[in-house]
């Protein structure tokens, strides 16, 4: 089969690695795609993950049989329903559908219509009324959030009214975050440790993965500004089967039922941020995709062919597939460039990334570019090291050994992914 990736980042290129290994894959192709990308797919160049058409355009001329789609912008604009009315194959959510993620201010009240444990909150258009409702609050932290999408970061937990006060001047005054400001969702701060729970979903039928926990914070110790994630593994302990019974009968039918009531047919990924708080499991965000970087430890985990999955999600035949997960661990150490999630340079040699895969290490690529036979920085997030083992201790020490074996001028990580396991 001819298959599409559209996307950049670590979460594509795990999306790659697993779609590679397919025997049914006869060609790949990337759009855009990265330097990782590109030792394993054809990269299409001069296109980026958001033109749609262009994309579209590609997939027809090429007679691509499945497109996969990676990154969120692309799903909240509707690139699904662009394929679908040429009648063209894509995973993942329609533009109504990908409003779980699109809009926070959607997905609370639909949880809050149907029963869905989630934080109190209000939605606000009016940064006065919001600032306003703040300085009524009694009890922090409080949380602020973007209405739409935000690259992960257009959330702010905040331990003052004035850290609040902040936070509704920089989404909705400096619009930090576009036309995401033009709403914020104000909530109350959900207590416990956070895991994300994501699905294969097509409507009412879903098959879940293995759980994983993320670390959001730049900084050792969940100190720092918030990023799009600087590590992660893979299950998580905590994330117990009964639990996971819980989170599938209180959150994930209701939250499909209640979108197959509006018409609403969702397929594709739908990823689940949870609070497992004293009071039980509770819903933090919905994500219409693969989460980043938990792909780069829930697809190695993965037996079954990622293929298959995926073409019957758009098939409409998920019931029908068996999907078999490994006993296994995995853990990603994120390596960025100096400065992220501000401001950081470019174009900074990539030295060590041989020397640092194999023996169950997987070096995934996000913010890369080749030059010739040089390998750049070209993003925030730069690398994803992820270990696969037998014991969490194994995987964390295996992770930092990789590590430790790449380099590149500023680069930064975190010191303590999987510290809590230990």
């Amino acid at each position: 089969m001819r298959v599409l990736i559209v996307g950049s980042g670590g979460r594509e290129h795990a999306i790659a690695w697993k779609l590679a290994s397919s025997e049914h894959v006869t060609h790949l192709c990337a759009m855009p795609g990265n330097a990782g990308i590109g030792s394993i797919a054809r990269r299409v160049a001069g296109c980026d993950a958001t033109d749609i058409q262009a994309i579209a355009d590609y997939a027809e001329r090429e007679r691509v049989d499945l497109t996969v789609v990676g990154p969120e912008t692309p799903l909240i604009a509707g690139i699904v329903d662009e394929f679908e009315r040429r009648g063209l194959k894509a995973f993942g959510p329609s533009k109504e559908a990908a409003k779980m993620e699109g809009s926070k201010a959607f997905a609370k009240q639909l949880m809050a219509e149907s029963g869905v444990p989630t934080a109190g909150f209000e939605v606000f258009e009016d940064s006065d009324k919001a600032a306003d409702y703040v300085r009524g609050l009694r009890e922090t932290p409080i949380v602020v959030k973007a209405d739409g999408e935000a690259a992960g970061k257009g959330v702010y937990v905040c331990r003052t009214q004035a850290e609040a006060l902040e936070a509704i001047d920089a989404i909705m005054k400096q619009r930090l975050f576009g036309e995401s400001g033009n709403r914020v969702v104000i909530e109350e701060f959900l207590d416990g440790q956070e895991a994300t729970f994501m699905l294969f979903v097509n409507g009412e039928t879903f098959v879940p993965m293995v759980a994983s926990q993320d670390y959001k914070r730049a900084f050792d110790g969940d100190e720092g500004p918030n990023t799009g994630g600087m590590g992660c593994y893979s299950p998580v302990p905590v994330f117990t089967d009964e639990v996971r019974e819980t989170v599938i009968e209180t959150i994930v039918r209701p939250t499909l039922k209640a979108l197959a009531s509006r018409g609403i047919l969702y397929r594709g990924i739908l990823y689940c941020g949870l609070a497992l708080t004293s009071s039980g499991p509770k819903v933090v965000e919905f994500n219409s995709r693969f989460g980043d970087p938990e792909t780069q430890v829930v697809l190695p985990l993965l037996d079954s062919d990622l293929l298959e999955i995926c073409l019957a999600v758009a098939e409409d035949r998920l019931a029908n597939v068996d999907v078999r997960w490994s006993s296994k661990k995995a853990v990603c150490v994120v390596m960025a460039s100096g400065g992220y999630p501000g401001s950081y340079d470019k174009g900074k040699d990539i030295l060590g990334l041989e020397e640092a895969s194999g023996n169950g290490i997987i070096v995934f690529h996000a913010g890369t570019q080749a030059r010739g036979d040089r390998i750049l920085t070209s993003g925030g997030r730069v690398l994803g090291v992820t270990a696969v083992g037998d014991s969490f201790k194994d995987c964390i020490s295996s992770a930092y050994a990789g590590v430790s074996k790449i380099h590149f001028e500023d680069a930064h990580y975190r010191h303590d992914i999987g510290a809590r396991l230990l």
